[in-house]
């Protein structure tokens, strides 16, 4: 059996589950009465998942490193979200058929975009840090969820119709964080 260390936190549940801090840490939530031989049996029988999460958490804090924006910097970039974001969303809601009500301009860490329920869309200043085709990405993704709330076969065909290439543009991203 390998050696790992983790944390386990006992609760009313019915299956062992693991979870993988940002920090890379290992978090085992299992049922109040599990025997200490499952549990490590379990994190045993699970290394390939536990190693796989572990290199996509690295890559994370790797591009988060990567894409960081000096706290210096922020009030610039703030700025300039503020000018770019609305001329992005003019010019793909024009193409696309689809007008948001509003477009906001959040501080989000872990969300490039939003968009809810009134067809307003967020967008995180963080993205300004990012190449232009992975803005765009962000803005047409928001604005296909005005048509489709979820993350169906007819949204992403919807995205791929404006951009071809919008799996790439996802690389780009998914290492930071989510967009919904």
């Amino acid at each position: 059996m390998i050696f790992m260390k983790y944390d386990v936190i006992r609760g009313n549940r019915k299956t062992i589950a693991l979870q993988i801090r940002q920090d890379g840490s290992l978090i085992v939530r299992a049922p109040q009465r599990c025997a200490q031989k499952t549990i490590e049996a379990f994190v045993a029988s699970q290394t390939d998942w536990i190693e796989k999460t572990l290199r996509k958490v690295e890559r994370k804090r790797e591009n988060a490193a990567r894409y960081a924006i000096p706290e210096s910097e922020k009030a610039r970039y703030v700025e300039e979200a503020k000018k770019l974001f609305p001329q992005k969303v003019a010019y793909w809601s024009e193409i696309m058929g689809l007008q948001p009500s509003y477009v906001k301009i959040t501080s989000a860490e872990k969300r490039y975009g939003s968009c809810n329920s009134k067809k307003g869309l967020c967008f995180s200043y963080r993205l300004m840090a990012y190449p232009d085709r992975a803005i765009d990405y962000v803005v047409v993704h928001e604005l296909a969820h005005i048509r489709y709330q979820n993350h169906s076969r007819d949204f992403y065909a919807l995205i791929e119709r404006y951009l071809p290439d919008y799996r790439e543009c996802e690389k780009i991203l998914q290492h930071e964080g989510d967009d919904s």
